[in-house]
């Protein structure tokens, strides 16, 4: 760990270098206790989970996080470029400059949302560049994952920066998160070729009238185009609004964008899974024990740090069985036939879920994995391997659920 980079309520930011690969990275140290006095620990919490979903080249990249008594440790990617607002504060950008700059926020939000994020305070001051002129978004703090969502399906949190934020949030009476963001694009987009905002006065609620009329004016130096495109963006009816599909088939916007390779990664884990599924594996006379610390905290979503500290177990779903592992494995096979799955089987008591259809990311893949905490009591652990996170979610909650009911005890969280 080096110098001070910056510091907040509950954390300090260390510039820090991987010694087996001289990396530079940034060091997020946070203090539990004070998190923990403030009621902040879920905000945290939520903070990690959500960098930890949302891996994307736009997107500042968590690599690891360890913990003692008193602190957290998060290690992030070191982006050196400094804050987009300050490069806004020197003056209005290029035309070109802005639109590079756009297309790359509009991907990455793009991104989050196919993984169920909604950012929520989208703003130059958090998103950074790195030393090639790249966006980086960063501070998922106040960001909202679909638990978040209430019966009727919005979310109802009022947050963000006042200047910011979407007219519909301002009302409280429930908003889509991924409307709000693209209205937060709108004013980036803005800000980026005036030089200043949209929406500007003295008494803030002067300004939230002109937020809630869509009132203002864009300035000579604007191209017809981009006009045009923010006129779409800064609509006040979220249902009106341009959504992001629309927002990449706009010609100023596709003018030099190539999309970002996000998701090479995950296809080449799956490849290489694939390759090792291949390989004959002896069978074990007994599936993986599971320890009771792992079972309890596990199971009990009070207790649940584990999304913190480990990425094994991570973004999956987990339940108990009275039945013996080598009956699991018959009932999941038989259901991944019934919902049309093709089986890949990885050891004894692990097969792999391959869907036949591209998804929204595509092909879904989902590893099923079979562990013993005692010898009336199984765990099976559900885990995704590639694939869209909210199909994954959807064939957790509505495809594997009913499939397996005569053989579950309890689903976690239940």
């Amino acid at each position: 760990m080096g110098r001070l980079l910056g510091q907040g309520t509950f954390a300090k930011v260390f510039y820090g270098k991987l010694l087996n690969s001289g990396d530079s990275v940034a060091i997020k140290v946070i203090n539990k206790d004070r998190v923990r006095k403030e009621g902040m620990m879920d905000q945290i919490q939520r903070e990690i989970s959500v960098m930890r979903l949302v891996r994307h080249p736009n997107v500042v990249e968590i690599k690891e996080v360890m913990a003692t008594k008193t602190k957290i440790f998060v290690i992030m990617e070191y982006v050196k470029g400094g804050e987009l607002f300050k490069k806004v504060s020197k003056g209005r950008l290029k035309e070109d400059q802005a639109r590079k700059y756009f297309q790359q926020i509009i991907s990455a939000v793009d991104f989050c949302h196919s993984r169920g994020v909604f950012h929520r305070d989208l703003k130059p001051e958090n998103i950074l560049l790195d030393e090639n002129e790249n966006i980086k978004i960063s501070d998922f703090g106040l960001s909202a994952l679909p638990e978040h969502l209430r019966h009727d399906g919005l979310l109802h949190t009022w947050c963000g920066t006042p200047a910011y934020v979407a007219p519909e949030v301002l009302r409280r009476k429930g908003y889509d998160g991924s409307k709000a963001d693209i209205w937060s694009c709108g004013v980036i987009l803005f800000v980026l070729l005036a030089g200043f905002l949209p929406f500007r006065d003295e008494n803030i609620m002067d300004m939230y009238r002109k937020v809630f009329r869509a009132e203002f004016e864009c300035p000579p130096w604007f191209s017809s185009e981009s006009k045009r495109l923010i006129s779409k963006l800064l609509v006040v009816d979220p249902c009106k609004r341009i959504t992001i599909p629309a927002i990449m088939r706009v010609p100023w916007f596709v003018k030099g964008f190539t999309r970002p390779t996000a998701f090479s990664l995950d296809h080449e884990k799956c490849e290489e899974e694939e390759k090792k599924s291949d390989i004959l594996i002896a069978p074990s006379m007994a599936p993986t024990f599971f320890n009771a610390f792992e079972f309890i905290s596990s199971m009990s979503s009070g207790f649940d740090l584990s999304s913190l500290f480990e990425t094994k177990r991570n973004a999956g779903s987990m339940f108990t069985s009275r039945f013996n592992a080598l009956a699991i494995m018959s009932k999941l096979e038989a259901a991944a036939k019934g919902l049309r799955f093709k089986i890949v089987r990885m050891k004894e008591y692990k097969l792999k879920f391959q869907g036949v259809s591209e998804g929204r990311k595509g092909r879904l893949s989902v590893t099923a994995e079979v562990f013993e905490v005692a010898p009336e009591v199984a765990v099976v652990q559900f885990s995704k391997a590639a694939g869209d996170t909210l199909e994954y979610v959807k064939f957790c909650e509505e495809d594997v659920r009913p499939a397996l009911k005569d053989i579950v005890w309890s689903w976690q969280g239940d």
